[in-house]
């Protein structure tokens, strides 16, 4: 009888440890719920990212609403540009008001890399990472995690932390040498936001975004940016200015084992909005988001719209030039 009892009584103690223990499994089940089953949510949060010795602060604003409708918008805090990415039923778009355009893509974005501030790929980064190493601290669930930048191969893993209640906090993303990239902190989360029928129309954000009355537009190239990176065995051998309509564009040409060209020209507004098909993918490019293809990368920063293109080179190497070119003010 005495041997029964104390049977009974370790059970119901094993039964109780082991039911008061909320491990990885339990974190990763319930984060997996709250995402995929919620029908919107809407997330405030300050970014920094590092390029070089610079330090690029962003606002940036979340949307989700089920069935596949984002909105993010991103506005430089240094000088109050705002550039909007944005999936609705008509596709994905990158808005950018100061110019009155607008990029389409035929695009899987967000879904085709990691994306540090959208909680579908996060999840989708935690979930297809079989090595991550899990932590709880007092305050914190962390997720250490292998990230997917295929065009960026030196970012190689991002820490997630998330609360006790599972609410996402923060996300650094390291690159091969762990140093700090990019850092988002979440300052607002809403996991059951709803939004009206306009929010992720594409007419109705470009009549709304944030621009700066104050900035007028780029007429004249005033001095010729060089790239600070320049493959070996390659330089400069030609550069030519030519006069458009409205504005002035620069070509300059590298030839040696990696040739390549750089044009650099002044960025017109549109009267009208105007719609551009695009061949490529979005991409965070130095201060704004630019376009990648298999061979080139282009992007408007302070008035200027710049082109780098190769045949001989990889996209590693192409962003590598286009990074090394920084024009506007940033916040130290």
């Amino acid at each position: 009888m005495k041997k029964f009892v104390w049977f009974g009584l370790c059970a119901f103690l094993f039964f109780l440890t082991g039911c008061g223990k909320y491990d990885e499994k339990d974190v990763l089940k319930d984060l997996t719920a709250k995402i995929e089953n919620n029908k919107g949510y809407y997330l405030e949060a300050e970014m920094e990212i590092v390029n070089n010795e610079d330090i690029y602060k962003y606002d940036v604003k979340v949307s989700y609403q089920k069935e596949d409708m984002f909105k993010v918008s991103l506005k430089n805090k240094a000088n109050n540009h705002e550039q909007i990415l944005l999936r609705n039923n008509e596709g994905v778009y990158v808005l950018t008001p100061s110019l009155n355009k607008s990029f389409k893509f035929q695009s899987e974005w967000p879904y085709n890399n990691s994306q540090c501030y959208i909680l579908q790929t996060l999840l989708k980064d935690i979930k297809e990472d079989n090595e991550r190493v899990f932590e709880e601290t007092e305050n914190y669930y962390v997720m250490t995690t292998k990230v997917n930048y295929p065009n960026n191969r030196k970012l190689e893993k991002q820490v997630i932390y998330f609360d006790k209640q599972l609410n996402i906090k923060e996300v650094q993303v390291l690159n091969n040498e762990g140093n700090n990239v990019i850092k988002v902190k979440f300052t607002k989360t809403d996991m059951k936001a709803t939004f009206n029928e306009k929010h992720f129309s594409l007419n109705e954000n470009m009549a709304t975004a944030t621009i700066d009355d104050d900035v007028e537009p780029v007429m004249k190239i005033e001095d010729i940016i060089y790239p600070m990176y320049i493959p070996e065995a390659t330089s400069l051998s030609s550069q030519n200015k030519l006069n458009k309509e409205i504005g002035e564009r620069i070509m300059l040409t590298f030839e040696g084992e990696k040739p390549f060209i750089l044009v650099e020209e002044t960025a017109s507004k549109e009267e009208e909005l105007t719609t551009i098909p695009t061949y490529g993918e979005p991409y965070m490019i130095i201060d704004t988001i630019g376009v990648i293809t298999d061979n080139s990368v282009s992007w408007i920063s302070n008035g200027l719209e710049y082109y780098v293109a190769s045949d001989d080179m990889s996209i590693d190497e192409l962003l590598s030039i286009a990074t090394s070119i920084s024009t506007i003010p940033v916040g130290k």
